[in-house]
């Protein structure tokens, strides 16, 4: 009889296979004495080189098969094993405590993978798995243990674990591998990027029910709704089969979409753009069709280190993505840190309430260094692309002429020194605080543009924490008072000439975008997956009309009773244009 399990899914697709659980060896070393420092300290040495050559052709092997922007994965694991913090640390724990290497990298990797998984920030807990790779890759080589890998498996299969390292997903065959599923993991780890990228289905944070998935089960991924099937009947079978084979047709089908303009059935163009994280985002981006970046969240490049990145490390991540890009448009948007975003090496103070305090913008105005060296960075790099520069957490017109005060002394020191800076530089803001979305006005005429930060500004107007699964009901991105603020920002900056974007979960959310349309939303900036279905989508619709239906959802009393005018207007026979499948 079959039973079902549910995660969350991280890349999607159908697979169907017999399952093959991977089980981790839980190898924790004991303490053990040593009389001789020195050989000891040379065998550790030479376990990190043999983990750095090995780490290099897992590299280049990545290089090859993904490209550049994944094999930094490894480019990171290569530092961390050059990183005095974790490597001469272990070495003096051998010096000063006379005990083995083995115990003395564990001890020492364990605090800082405990430090990482005890903050509150998704992508840094990520960083521990990196962490716990590379020193599990040294600690095997230390033990003369071969490190396991997936790479040898021989049958079509679909890999259950509590994990998947990232070596192990680069090395997947994707001859033998339809898929995994995973005990722990979330979107963000590197794990679930590297699956994205290799386009193979995969299911993490699944909870520890995986382990009865026993060898030699039939299982079907639905990376799509997040389940895992174990054993299906026939009937079970037969459906997720057909269900697979709609799903390739349709990627077929929204792949021809991938060069064309975003257009709706009347005609009417708008943009669709991705959001990124990294320099690795960027060429799925492309993939998937993206005529922008509408969102590059700089903060990640602070993230997952001990130290604050330099200016030439800063410059060389933007020059990279604009490059890549092409002449497209790239809005990078400054420093967003706080809230549930930290900086340990910063030491910033604890706040009682951080969404509310020190961060984003407020920080960066006061830490002038900070905000400059970035700044600096940002306009260097103008000129390899087109560049639009986005400040974030903005509440009064004080912020925003400060910020813009900073970047043109900036660019006048850089132009004294020589510098290349591009002539012409958007400047934007995000509107994510209530305040700034009913005084869009105030704003529009110290703007280029702006861009709707919906994942903060919804739970600013309901008071409501949407990552508290208790009040996340209030989490309502189609009720008309959200509505109604989106209008007034589209029509401040209509007044003045400008265009406004939204980078929010909003702009990539299927009830939300013909609504989005009809109130003449310029951009839509999302996950790079959401673009090509979100083209597709836009190719059936009349602006016009939208139009009209926007202004009577307006009207409406609940979030149910929009979902239900665009539920209805979208269930009638569509208009068809050059850009409908």
């Amino acid at each position: 009889m079959s039973h079902v399990l549910t995660g969350i899914a991280a890349s999607p697709g159908f697979a169907i296979a017999k399952a093959v659980p991977l089980q981790a060896e839980k190898y924790v070393p004991q303490r053990r004495s040593i009389d001789d420092v020195p050989a000891e300290t040379e065998r550790f040495r030479k376990a990190v080189a043999e983990a750095k050559r090995e780490l290099e052709a897992i590299r280049q092997s990545t290089e090859e098969r993904l490209g550049p922007d994944k094999a930094e994965i490894f480019e990171g694991h290569l530092l961390l094993l050059e990183d005095p913090e974790l490597i001469d640390a272990a070495a003096e724990q051998i010096a000063e405590q006379a005990v083995d290497a083995e115990y003395a990298l564990y001890e020492v990797s364990q605090s800082f993978i405990e430090a990482l998984l005890s903050l509150d920030n998704e992508l840094l807990r990520g960083r521990a798995v990196d962490l716990q790779d590379v020193a599990g890759r040294v600690i095997n080589h230390l033990r003369g243990v071969s490190h396991t890998t997936v790479s040898s498996l021989l049958e079509a299969c679909i890999i259950v674990a509590e994990d998947l390292t990232p070596s192990d997903t680069a090395q997947l065959n994707l001859e033998i591998v339809r898929g995994f599923v995973t005990e722990i993991g979330s979107r963000t780890s590197h794990s679930a990027i590297m699956a994205r990228s290799l386009d193979v289905p995969a299911i993490v944070g699944a909870g520890a029910g995986v382990h009865a998935i026993q060898a030699g089960d039939t299982v079907v991924l639905d990376a799509l709704e997040g389940r895992i099937v174990v054993n299906p009947s026939d009937a079970e079978l037969a459906d997720y089969r057909e269900k697979q084979a709609q799903y390739e047709r349709r990627k077929a089908e929204l792949a021809r979409l991938k060069d064309r303009p975003t257009e709706s059935a009347d005609g009417h163009r708008v943009e669709l753009a991705a959001n990124i994280g990294s320099v690795e985002d960027v060429a799925k981006a492309l993939e998937n069709g993206a005529e922008a970046i509408g969102l590059f969240r700089t903060e990640f490049l602070y993230m997952g280190r001990t130290s604050l990145p330099t200016e030439e490390e800063q410059y060389n991540s933007y020059k990279h993505v604009l490059e890549k890009m092409e002449g497209k448009p790239v809005v990078i948007r400054t420093l967003d840190i706080g809230g549930d975003k930290e900086l340990p090496y910063m030491s910033l103070p604890k706040e009682s309430n951080p969404f509310l305090g020190l961060r984003a913008l407020r920080l960066c105005l006061s830490r002038e260094d900070l905000f400059r060296t970035q700044l600096r960075a940002l306009l260097r790099a103008s000129r390899h692309g087109q560049l639009k520069i986005m400040f974030p957490m903005i509440s009064v017109l004080d912020e925003l002429l400060e910020a813009k005060r900073l970047l043109q002394e900036e660019k006048e020191k850089l132009l004294r020194e020589g510098a290349v800076v591009a002539e012409r530089i958007e400047v934007g803001m995000m509107i994510e605080v209530p305040a700034a979305a009913i005084g869009a006005d105030i704003f529009a005429s110290e703007v280029d543009f702006f861009s709707i930060g919906t994942n903060d500004l919804i739970q600013y107007m309901m008071a409501a924490d949407r990552m508290n699964e208790t009040v996340s009901y209030l989490y309502q991105p189609c009720h008309p008072t959200v509505l109604r603020l989106v209008q007034t920002v589209i029509r401040a900056a209509r007044r003045e000439g400008k265009w406004v974007g939204m980078c929010g979960e909003m702009a990539g959310d299927e009830t939300a975008i013909p609504l989005l349309l009809g109130l003449g939303l310029h951009e839509f900036s999302m996950s790079a997956s959401s673009i090509l279905p979100s083209r597709a989508l836009i190719g059936t619709l009349s602006q016009r009309e939208w139009e009209g239906l926007a202004e009577q959802a307006l009207t409406l009393r609940s979030q149910q009773e929009v979902k239900q005018l665009v539920r209805e207007r979208l269930s009638r026979p569509k208009e068809h244009s050059a850009a409908t499948l």
